[in-house]
């Protein structure tokens, strides 16, 4: 376990969740704004334009408008991840195993970089992943990469999108404000 006396000052938990899914966060952003432009393409489209112009924007609309929901289930996973890895660090400290099994996306990573810098072990994660090669702008998940039919998997759906529930082992902010007094 890591020793207490050197947990560095910890964010509030809406901070947290901020930093894991920040790309998902301003992901989310871009697909509202864009829904909102194909609705106004789709209601044009549907006074003034043929069937299949109509169907053409009703289709991008339908495919914007489902990424939100998707995207806010994929942030919402990530946090569950960065939990579990948060309080695994805590525990064990670093170790290769965690971040090599969180390593396949950026979002996942991200969920592993957050957490250790919030226990101060951010180099050490950073160390590592720049000795696996990854780099910053290696933004698509590995699976998708390796299979081409992720979408019709299993382990697509419930890994991205349906990752249970973690209650967090520690109370990070109370063990913090304990050191202090």
């Amino acid at each position: 376990m890591m020793d207490n006396n050197i947990l560095p000052k910890q964010p509030r938990t809406i901070v947290s969740y901020w930093n894991v899914g920040r790309l998902l966060h301003y992901s989310v952003i871009l697909f509202v704004l864009e829904s909102y432009f194909y609705w106004v393409k789709f209601e044009h489209a549907y006074t003034h334009d043929s069937l299949l112009t109509v169907l053409f924007w009703l289709g991008c609309l339908l495919f914007s408008f489902s990424h939100i929901f998707l995207v806010i289930m994929d942030a919402w996973s990530r946090f569950q991840n960065y939990k579990r890895i948060k309080d695994h660090l805590f525990i064990h400290g670093f170790t290769p195993k965690i971040a090599e099994h969180y390593k396949g996306s950026k979002c996942q990573r991200n969920a592993v970089i957050v957490a250790a810098k919030e226990l101060g072990l951010e180099e050490e994660v950073q160390r590592y992943y720049l000795k696996l090669g990854v780099k910053w702008f290696h933004l698509i998940p590995h699976f998708m990469i390796n299979d081409p039919l992720f979408l019709f998997k299993r382990y697509f759906w419930s890994r991205t999108f349906m990752e249970k529930y973690y209650e967090p082992k520690f109370n990070f902010r109370a063990l913090n404000q304990k050191i202090s007094l």
